[in-house]
């Protein structure tokens, strides 16, 4: 996750019709996939699959950047991320407030409907990795959208793992805990990426200046 949300994925460049193809299919599914954690997140009460839900949120912000903005002079895509920071960021304090009222709430979350929703999302990045795989040997830049996905499925495990330890332990708390790091995680990548664009705005300004 670290790669992509870095900002790096942003300024991929699509270097032929095939690769551009790739990242619309990625762009869809993080986006549905999106939607999909966040109310099943609602009705499982879960913190995990709503923290889960800031990688397919940030994914989808980054391969839209790289398809829309492609082309454009560099402050627009660092405008770009910067806005793509700062919603992670919103979100991410969302997710530790979900945390937070969870713990206090004494919600036992729906391990069944985290488990197959943690299933289903492994199984909606394996898909993006599968398409990416082709162009994993490329530059730097499309090397990261491989890992990025690769690494985001390492949090669908993390969030099949929360779901068997609340079955196990009949608690919130597996749940609560692995929401809290992927959160904290979220947290972090967005101030990196807003930090990253607001260095190249002003590396851009004192150019133009």
């Amino acid at each position: 996750m670290a790669d992509c949300c870095s900002g790096s994925c942003g300024s991929a460049r699509a270097p032929d019709p095939g690769y551009r193809k790739v990242l619309w299919i990625a762009l869809l599914i993080n986006a549905a996939m999106f939607v999909v954690e966040v109310v099943a997140s609602m009705q499982a009460h879960s913190a995990s699959l709503l923290a889960d839900s800031m990688d397919f949120l940030g994914d989808a912000a980054n391969y839209g950047v790289s398809l829309f903005v492609l082309g454009l002079a560099v402050v627009w895509r660092s405008r770009a991320a910067y806005a793509k920071g700062v919603v992670m960021g919103i979100f991410g304090l969302l997710v530790l407030a979900r945390v937070l009222w969870t713990g206090l709430g004494g919600h036992t979350p729906v391990a069944q409907t985290m488990g197959a929703i943690g299933l289903l999302a492994f199984a909606a990045n394996g898909v993006v990795a599968w398409c990416l795989y082709a162009f994993r040997d490329g530059d730097a830049n499309m090397r990261s959208v491989w890992l990025c996905t690769r690494n985001d499925m390492i949090g669908n495990v993390a969030v099949m793992l929360a779901a068997l330890g609340v079955l196990g332990t009949g608690t919130a708390w597996p749940d609560i805990a692995v929401a809290a790091i992927m959160a904290v995680l979220g947290l972090t990548s967005a101030r990196e990426v807003i930090g990253r664009a607001r260095q190249e705005l002003k590396s851009s300004e004192t150019q133009n200046g």
